[in-house]
């Protein structure tokens, strides 16, 4: 709903979350969920798992049905299993998959990753398909956002990268 406000957050070492809906919700559920899984680190002192990390916020989102969190989530990350994403509805159901998308736009954008997707792209290559992803959804939906923000996941860690808009 918010087309300038930032919507990918760090939630772990190596482990980040993407949102679409109301910022205010998005930055407390991804805060919430940072804070436990610190917690998991440090009292089994070991990192982890994405889709632990998945499960926890699908946990915290079914908690709140009666009064939800107005968001979608993408959570992805590198593990000791490779890597992995999952996508969230505002109630909590977790799906794993190889490339997903959220929000007003994310028809237009699935349409165009499921034709252009492949196995074992490269990361420039995965960038890129997001950023065309991202640039037809915004241009054929009046919701969605404008410029990108990306969080690059590899690991080593997590980067943030940020596209403004063209003016």
């Amino acid at each position: 709903m918010s087309k300038s406000g930032k919507k990918v957050f760090k939630i772990a070492d190596k482990i980040g979350a993407a949102c679409a809906g109301i910022v205010a919700d998005m930055q407390i559920l991804t805060r919430e969920v940072g804070a436990y899984l610190n917690l998991y680190t440090y009292e089994r002192e070991q990192s982890v798992m994405v889709h632990t990390a998945a499960k926890l916020m699908g946990s915290m989102l079914f908690e709140r049905r009666y009064f939800p969190y107005i968001t979608q989530t993408i959570v992805g990350g590198i593990d000791e299993g490779g890597a992995r994403l999952f996508v969230l509805d505002p109630l909590g159901s977790v799906i794993e998959d190889k490339f997903t998308a959220v929000g007003s736009g994310s028809e237009i954008a699935m349409g165009l990753l499921e034709t252009e997707f492949k196995e074992g792209m490269s990361i420039e290559e995965g960038k890129g398909l997001a950023r065309k992803a991202v640039k037809a959804a915004s241009a054929r939906d009046i919701g969605s956002g404008e410029g990108l923000d990306m969080l690059v996941i590899t690991n080593t860690g997590i980067r943030e990268e940020q596209e403004l808009p063209a003016k």
